[in-house]
């Protein structure tokens, strides 16, 4: 009997922040790449290595990093850079509720502010996959762990690319494409690892809410329309009665 509490206490003993380490080893690995590709074409573009590194230490946003050096480059102004960025990180404000929604307990005020700054969308994914297997290994050590490790491998990735400027991709623009495209596809992997078939409907809308808004309007519209749209069918499939499985009967009996 003693042999079989042992496994159980540890499987339910709280996540530790060296776990949060070890945890974010895949988004390591998919950010240094694309942080890599974001230094590298941030040079390109005229900014130093040192602004390029800034960008990434405050800004800390992914693809839209690529979005408003761009956008700064060819002479847009600093409000509609900023403006249109926000527009597409919008989807941020719905992290924290939603996280909050399933945390078990109170939370320190402090170890939040740190892990909230790093709540990417891969890091976010992570920690609903998380508290979607067992919410009772959650812990704010362990969201720090895995917050800290994601922030100083996009910071890193950012250092070797800015400083190699114009350097060994310049002739492969195919394997530069490829790396800016590791960032969505780590992002779908931690998407489909915490994916439940009652799911399927807000998933349904949201993919159609952002096909529309990329083919009608612009890519921000997409994000908005795509939110919108998994918004609206996360409350319409709220207001469907539920089917209880014939199975499920039985066993209740």
């Amino acid at each position: 009997m003693e042999s079989q509490e042992i496994p159980l206490a540890a499987a339910t003993a709280p996540a530790t922040f060296f776990e949060g380490v070890f945890d974010s080893l895949p988004i390591v690995i998919g950010y240094l790449p694309v942080a890599f590709a974001f230094g590298l074409n941030a040079v390109k573009l005229g900014f130093t290595p040192l602004e390029s590194l800034f960008i990434s230490c405050i800004i800390y946003a992914g693809a839209s990093q690529f979005v408003i050096t761009t956008l700064l480059s060819t002479g847009t102004s600093l409000w509609v850079a900023a403006l249109t960025v926000m527009a597409m990180d919008v989807r941020h404000l719905l992290y924290g509720p939603a996280l909050r929604h399933r945390i078990i307990g109170t939370l320190s005020p402090g170890k939040t502010a740190v892990w909230a700054f790093g709540l990417t969308d891969e890091v976010f994914a992570a920690a609903i996959t998380k508290l979607s297997k067992d919410n009772r290994r959650w812990t704010a050590n362990w969201m720090m762990g895995i917050a800290a490790c994601s922030w100083l491998s996009w910071v890193a990735g950012t250092a070797v690319g800015a400083l190699f400027g114009n350097g060994p991709l310049e002739n492969y623009p195919t394997v530069e494409a490829a790396l800016a495209f590791m960032l969505p596809a780590l992002f779908l992997s931690f998407l489909l690892a915490a994916f439940q078939r009652r799911q399927s409907l807000i998933l349904a809308a949201a993919l159609a809410g952002s096909l529309a808004g990329l083919l009608l309007v612009s890519i921000p519209m997409a994000i908005l329309a795509g939110i919108g749209g998994g918004c609206l069918g996360a409350l319409i499939g709220q207001s469907l009665p539920r089917r209880v499985p014939p199975d499920a009967d039985k066993e209740s009996r």
